[in-house]
């Protein structure tokens, strides 16, 4: 499935550092987690660092392209209650980067 899914987002799902995940914004990326939103890099770096705490798998089901996004459906798994969930992660994408991610 990975092998389906756009460059920017495949980037994102393959990076194995918080830098690496925070790379894959632009400069004024959003990323919107449980209901919080993260804004630009630094900030993004700071959110994958602390969800980097827990551990956790991410396995990808699905690609939905909805207009101008691109809705990818995981099965996360790991030590945290409620384990496994399935979220949707809705992607904006803007050129090579990712502009805005919402997890839910």
């Amino acid at each position: 499935m990975t092998d389906e899914l756009p460059a920017p987002i495949a980037r994102y799902f393959s990076a194995t550092t918080p830098t690496q995940i925070a790379d894959c914004f632009t400069d004024e990326g959003v990323v919107t987690d449980e209901r919080r939103s993260y804004r630009g890099r630094r900030d993004i770096l700071r959110w994958r660092e602390e969800v980097g705490q827990i551990s956790f798998r991410q396995d990808v089901l699905a690609l939905d392209r909805r207009g101008d996004q691109a809705v990818v459906t995981c099965r996360i798994s790991g030590e945290f209650p409620g384990s496994p969930v399935e979220l949707d992660h809705a992607f904006q994408l803007e050129g090579d980067k990712i502009a805005r991610l919402v997890i839910a």
